[in-house]
This record gives C-alpha cells, sequence and structure tokens, in this order.
C-alpha cells in the first residue's frame, strides 16, 4: 500500500484528500450530472465506490429509503467477490468479520424417518482461490462499501429519500442528453419532484425498475409457484450442524437450509413453504414468521429448535426472470450510438437465493460496468466501449438464470433412497456445481477486451476471458510473501504482468528488459500511446514482473528502469513491481499457473481482474493492437 507518493500523509491511509468542488449529500441537487445511480444496493454502491475515486466524475447516488440498511437481504460472499473486495481494499475486514462456510453437510431420513447426516462435503475446493466463501449481514457490505466512498477524493454519499420516477433520452444531445424526474419519497414530500440531467443513468433499483421500465424493458422468465421463508433468528437448539451451512429434507415435511451469520449465534434459515397455484401470489397466504418457524420445527424433527428472537423474515416467490438488454441502445442502433441508460442487478435479472449468487452477481455487473465509464468519462476510451457491458454481463446473467431454475428445484425435491457410500442427487450436483457457486466459470469471448487463445499455452493457468487467478510470490525489494494477484486494485488501470524465462533475471539485453525498454521509450508502446502529457507512465497500463529465481538471486537495483520508476513530486523509486517465484513447496507460480518457463510471456489483466490476453515476450505488435482496439490515442 503506497500512500507517501505525493509527500508525507499523517494518518489514515484510506482515507484520501477531499477533491474541490464536490456536493455533500443533502446539498441541493444539482442541475447536472456525470452518473447518476438509482439505488443503492450492492450494485449501485459498488459502482459508486469506483466513481467516486475519480475527483473529475459527478456522481449522484439515489436511494428510495429513509437511511442505510441495517438487516436482512443477501449474506453470501463468494471467493470470487471476496478477490474483487480485495481490490477494493476490505478483503481482510470482511474476513474478519464474517463467518467461513468451510464444510456444507447434508441431512436426510435414514431409518424410521429419523433425520441422519448423510454426507459432508468442502465448500470450497482445495485450490480454488486464497479467498473462503464466507456469510456476512448484506448491510456491512452496504457500509464497507459506504465507507471508501466516504473516504474518497469526491466524499461520495448516497442521498436517501429520492427515487428516479421517469427519464427519457435526447438523442440529438451530446452534452447531459438523458432527462431525469426524481421523486421524494418522505412522507412528508410525497408529490414533490425535481428535474436534472445526466449523461449516464444507471439503474441499480431492484426487480421494480423505473429505469428499466423507462427504456421499455421487461423481465421475462417463469416462476416455479413455490413459496419459500428466510429468516434470520436467535435460537437454542440440539441440531448437531447448527453452524455449518447445512441441507436439511425430512421425510414429508419438505426441505430448508441452514446457514450459519457472523457473531457466533446468529443463523440463517431458509425454509420450503408451500406450492402456489399458477395464478397465486404468496402476499394472498398471509403467511408470517410464525409460519416459518413452525414449518422448520416441524423440518427438523425429533430436533428441537427453541427460537429466542427473529432478528429479520421475508417470504418470497422463487422466479428466474432476465431482460432482453442491459442498455437503452436497440440492436439496429449499435452502430450508430452509445448507451446512455445501463442496468444491473435485479433490475435486469431475478433468481432465487439458494445458491447465493444475486448479491454476488449483481455487484460482478458493476464492477464490469464501473471502469469502463471512467474510462469512457475520463478520455482514455470512446464511449462504444460501454456496448461491451451488455454484452458480457447479460451472457454471465444467462447462465446464472439457467443454473438457478435447475439448481431450485434440485433442492426442493423430495428425500430420495441412497445407496450406502454414495452421495444424495443435491449432495452430488453441490459438488459439481462449485465452480458456479464459487462464482468462477464467467468466462468473456474473443473480442476487443478479451483476445483469442492463441498463445494460451504458454500461461495455461491464467485462462483468457477468466478471471486472474492469483498464486503466491515474494515481493524482491523487501521479501514480502504475498498473493500476485493483491497488487491489483479496482483503480481503472490494466495490468501487464511481464513472467520471466529462467535465463533471465532482468539484465540489460534480456527479453525482459528489452521489452521494459520498448514500453518505456518507444512512441508505439501503450504505454506512451495511451498515457496522457502529465500523467504518470503506469497511470492507465501498470506494468509488473514476475522472476522464477528466488528473490536472494536478483537485485532490486538491477532491475530496467520501468519496473522501479520515480513517481510523485519527489520522484521517489517504486519498490512494488517486481516479485520472485515462492520456494516453498506447491507455491511457485510458474508451477502452478501452467507458465512457459523457458519461453515466459506476458499476461494482460483487464481493470475488472479478468485476463485479456496471453501473449510472447516478443509479441509488441499484438500487444499494441490490443490496447489500441479498447483505448484513444492520447500522447
Amino acid at each position: 500500500m503506497q500512500f507517501h507518493r505525493n509527500g508525507f500523509r499523517p494518518g489514515d491511509p484510506d482515507v484520501h484528500p477531499a477533491a474541490a468542488g464536490h456536493r455533500r449529500a443533502g446539498d441541493p441537487l444539482p442541475e447536472t450530472v456525470d452518473v447518476l445511480i438509482a439505488g443503492a444496493g450492492p450494485a449501485g454502491l459498488c459502482l459508486a465506490a469506483q466513481l467516486a475515486q475519480v475527483p473529475q466524475i459527478r456522481t449522484l447516488v439515489v436511494e428510495p429509503k429513509p437511511g442505510p440498511m441495517e438487516k436482512g437481504q443477501a449474506d453470501g460472499i463468494s471467493v470470487r467477490t471476496m478477490e474483487m473486495f480485495q481490490a477494493f481494499g476490505f478483503a481482510e475486514k470482511v474476513l474478519r468479520e464474517s463467518v467461513w462456510i468451510n464444510e456444507t453437510t447434508f441431512w436426510s431420513p435414514g431409518d424410521e424417518g429419523r433425520l441422519t447426516r448423510v454426507a459432508r462435503v468442502d465448500d470450497v475446493p482445495e485450490g480454488t482461490s486464497e479467498m473462503p466463501h464466507v456469510l456476512i449481514n448484506q448491510a456491512r457490505v452496504h457500509d464497507m462499501f459506504l465507507d471508501r466512498m466516504r473516504n474518497a477524493p469526491t466524499r461520495l454519499a448516497p442521498d436517501y429519500g429520492l427515487k428516479v420516477l421517469d427519464l427519457h433520452v435526447d438523442p440529438t444531445a451530446h452534452d447531459h442528453p438523458v432527462h431525469v424526474t426524481l421523486a421524494h419519497t418522505a412522507p412528508e414530500r410525497e408529490g414533490e419532484t425535481v428535474q436534472l440531467r445526466a449523461n449516464y443513468v444507471i439503474g441499480c433499483d431492484g426487480a421494480r425498475s423505473s429505469v428499466r421500465r423507462a427504456i421499455g424493458g421487461a423481465l421475462h422468465g417463469d416462476a416455479a409457484h413455490q413459496a419459500w421463508g428466510v429468516m434470520d433468528l436467535l435460537a437454542v437448539t440440539d441440531f448437531p450442524d447448527w453452524r455449518k451451512k447445512s441441507f436439511v429434507r425430512s421425510q414429508g415435511e419438505g426441505t430448508l437450509m441452514v446457514l450459519p451469520r457472523e457473531g457466533g449465534h446468529l443463523v440463517r434459515l431458509y425454509v420450503e413453504l408451500d406450492r402456489l397455484g399458477d395464478d397465486e401470489r404468496v402476499a394472498s397466504r398471509g403467511l408470517g414468521a410464525e409460519h416459518i418457524v413452525a414449518k422448520a420445527q416441524r423440518i427438523f424433527r425429533p430436533f428441537e429448535l427453541d427460537v429466542k428472537e427473529v432478528v429479520w423474515w421475508s417470504i418470497y416467490e422463487i422466479g428466474h426472470r432476465l431482460t432482453d438488454k442491459f442498455d437503452d441502445v436497440p440492436e439496429h442502433e449499435v452502430a450508430t450510438r452509445a448507451p446512455r441508460v445501463l442496468l444491473a442487478g435485479d433490475a435486469c435479472h431475478t433468481h432465487s437465493p439458494k445458491a447465493g449468487q444475486g448479491m454476488n452477481v449483481s455487484m460482478g455487473d458493476t464492477f464490469n460496468l464501473g471502469w469502463k465509464l471512467i474510462s469512457v468519462l475520463t478520455g482514455r476510451a470512446a464511449p462504444a466501449l460501454l456496448h461491451s457491458y451488455s454484452g458480457e454481463r447479460r451472457a454471465a446473467a444467462q447462465a446464472l438464470v439457467a443454473f438457478d431454475h435447475t439448481w431450485s428445484r434440485v433442492v426442493g425435491e423430495r428425500a430420495e433412497p441412497c445407496a450406502a457410500g454414495s452421495l444424495p442427487r443435491v449432495a452430488r450436483e453441490f459438488v459439481h456445481n462449485l465452480p458456479f457457486t464459487c462464482g468462477l466459470t464467467v468466462q468473456y469471448p474473443a473480442g476487443a477486451l478479451t483476445g483469442a487463445p492463441a498463445h494460451q499455452q504458454l500461461a495455461a493457468g491464467f485462462e483468457l476471458g477468466k478471471r486472474f487467478h492469483s498464486a503466491p510470490v515474494v515481493r524482491l525489494a523487501d521479501a514480502r510473501p504475498m498473493q500476485l494477484g493483491h497488487c491489483i486494485d479496482a483503480d481503472a488501470r490494466f495490468r501487464v504482468f511481464i513472467f520471466a524465462p529462467a535465463s533471465d533475471t532482468g539484465a540489460p539485453g534480456g527479453p525482459v528488459a528489452s521489452l521494459c525498454r520498448w514500453l518505456e521509450r518507444d512512441a508505439a508502446s501503450p504505454l506512451r500511446r495511451h498515457g496522457a502529457p502529465g500523467e504518470d507512465l503506469d497511470a492507465v497500463i501498470d506494468t509488473r514482473a514476475v522472476f522464477p529465481h528466488g528473490h536472494r538471486a536478483l537485485e532490486h537495483s538491477a532491475m530496467p528502469p520501468l519496473l522501479r520508476p520515480p513517481v510523485g513530486r519527489h520522484g521517489l523509486c517504486d519498490y512494488e513491481k517486481v516479485f520472485c517465484a515462492d520456494p516453498r513447496p506447491g507455491q511457485d507460480v510458474f508451477e502452478l499457473r501452467g507458465i512457459d518457463r523457458a519461453e515466459g510471456c506476458m499476461v494482460v489483466v483487464r481493470p475488472d481482474q479478468y485476463v485479456g490476453h496471453v501473449l510472447p515476450l516478443s509479441a509488441r505488435d499484438e500487444l499494441a493492437a490490443y490496447f489500441a482496439g479498447i483505448l484513444r490515442t492520447r500522447a
């Protein structure tokens, strides 16, 4: 972590100096903004936390609720999302506060119908990620993003008690073309509206999204016609796996899921309630917390469940729905018009909470969108880059909806006989689906942002289009063991990781030094072409190197100048760009990720932590062409 780059900074390094000219929440609303975010849920706050770091971007976040969330709603954080939290800088805090899900158990009727544990499996397979699967109150996730926004240069905070009522896009206007009507939601201000204009509006306003409706979008899909109850509670029980994630199937009362929560005592239950008619809504049943408790007690028999306090509860219907497009541009206008209104989260896809994917996928949407908006609004990329958002994230949502459609039915099936020594179907499906539920199956297709796999064999473990799978390394300058992926911050920059061949120590004339010299000095270098005058050379593309040697075999002072550049107003040396393989057994990044030791390679990582390209060290034209297809020439 670097925070003395431009001179000594006392105090909390997470609190950035405030930028001049930004409004505070509660001040009179502006007439124009660069980005209006509708909704302060996980998707909206994940986006706002990125935009808040950029002083030249004026962002407004509106939320109809009167204040921040305190309890309820989602709780599962996948390993992929934990990797994303690392980029935001609060993964360690989440790890400390959350409950880690290490093992999942399965219970079904045994002899005489008595509940019996029939299987137990690891919740995250070995080698999947350096991060665990954790559970934590969604409100705390909101708090983490709100803290990052509050401490950012723009001091961004949501304006509560406001919602998007309607909007329209003026196709003839180039400056702030989205005309928005906001409505106050506080009872004492009911009926009051306000008008403003925005360059972009992002609808993170849930399944009943006003933003989606305004651009003519609709959710399409089906429902399973099954009511489920969800409840956070404090209870006394003799059920043995109360502090483990558990699937419990009774003989004739249905199914429930046990999810331990943070704090050592809180537990969430998902409880199967009643079948619904084809045209029936769950609200018509008049079900309440007492019905969830009573059904859970029947499913748990003969174990006792003595509920002491119900903290939060809700009843929902399972639905699997997806909107046609995640932005406002019709297919026949894609070539001539860039998006101005975009959707994220429940505004464009809904599903059941049983796989714990809703909050995770919603934040994945806006982590994908954030760097693209920043690149466009700061002039690094053309507005057409925003077309890639709908293309990439709708495919991810389609896979989620299809998965959830099947998984919901597996979870709700009646108990079946299971041969001795074999896993029941729900356990088999759970194990099979672990890569998906870990959030690791998203793979963006080849195109402008993801290169062709012609050189994938040079780094087989960094799959093109998939998330950058971190691995242990040792930082050369201070011999610090760390995860390579942890040097990727949520700062909208690309990364180029240079993996050196075994014969290269970084000396002049070697492949790494030659490549670094070209990157640093040649007019055709993407660092030169896409950086703006006055910016640091790594402001858009951050270059780092990893050597297969032990850290005591190399000298930091002998590294190419690009890998130890002067930074900030004092020209201080950046000591954090060179790494070595970890010599401990089973920790070598070259071995773990299948990197060709004889040839080495370059691995390009997008700002959202996905692998954009794998190239030979000599492929300078291909590297330049990749970035030229995404970024504007600014030098």
